[in-house]
C-alpha cells in the first residue's frame, strides 16, 4: 500500500504517519534515490519483518524517480510518501491520483507566515541576523511547523535552481525535521543551529 501525504502542516501529518506506521519505521530521503533503488524499497523484504513500514520524504523533488512510483502500487509494504507540495499538473500526479490515497494537510494561515520565509532568505546570507529575527516570533510558533515552512521554501528554491548547494540545504532541513520529531533536546536550539550554518552549506 502506498499513500501520499502532502501539505505544510507537518505536525498533523507527523501524527498521522505515526498512527499509520507506528513509532518504528524506515525513513528514506527521496532526493537521494535512483530508479534502481525502487525494487528493493517496494518489493524487497527486511531481515526482521516481511512487511516493512517506510516513510519516503520529498520524493517529488526527484522527478525522474517519482514518475516510476505507479509501477509499485501493488507493494506488500506500507509506504507513505511525504511531500510538502505536489504539482497537480504533473504526469506522475495524474497517473497516481486515482490509484492511491493522497491526503492534504493544509496549514492555517497566520500572521507570521511571510516572516518565516524572510527568516529563511536572511539565513542564506546572514545566519546571526536570521536567528535574531526568529527570537521575535518563536513564542507564537511551533518549531516543527516552522521547519515545514522552511522546507517548502527550500523545495521551491531547488526547483528554480537545482544546484548542489540547494540540495545540501534540503538534506540538512530533512535532518532537522527528523531531529525535531525524535529528540527531547530544545527544538528551537536545533532550528537556530540550522539558521546559523545554512549560509555556509
Amino acid at each position: 500500500m502506498i499513500k501520499i501525504f502532502t501539505g505544510e502542516d507537518r505536525v498533523r501529518a507527523g501524527r498521522e504517519i505515526e498512527r499509520e506506521l507506528g513509532a518504528d519505521y524506515e525513513v528514506i530521503e527521496g532526493i537521494d534515490l535512483v530508479e534502481s533503488d525502487l525494487p528493493s524499497i517496494f518489493q524487497g523484504a527486511s531481515l526482521f519483518e516481511e512487511k516493512r513500514r517506510i516513510l519516503i520524504r520529498d520524493l517529488s523533488a526527484n522527478k525522474a524517480v517519482f514518475e516510476k512510483i505507479s509501477n509499485y502500487i501493488e507493494t506488500p509494504h506500507t509506504v507513505i510518501i511525504l511531500e510538502l507540495k505536489l504539482d497537480k499538473r504533473s504526469a506522475a500526479y495524474k497517473d497516481l491520483k486515482d490509484k492511491i490515497e493522497i491526503r492534504e494537510f493544509k496549514i492555517a494561515a497566520h500572521q507570521n507566515y511571510g516572516l518565516v520565509f524572510d527568516i529563511y532568505r536572511m539565513a542564506k546570507r546572514d545566519g546571526q541576523r536570521a536567528a535574531e529575527m526568529l527570537d521575535k516570533i518563536k513564542q507564537d510558533e511551533d518549531p516543527i511547523r516552522f521547519c515545514g515552512l522552511l522546507i517548502s521554501q527550500a523545495l521551491k528554491d531547488y526547483a528554480r535552481n537545482p544546484v548542489a548547494k540547494e540540495k545540501r540545504v534540503l538534506k540538512e532541513l530533512s535532518k532537522l525535521d527528523l531531529e525535531l520529531k525524535s529528540t527531547s533536546y530544545s527544538p528551537w536550539l536545533l532550528v537556530e543551529s540550522f539558521l546559523l550554518r545554512v549560509s555556509s552549506l
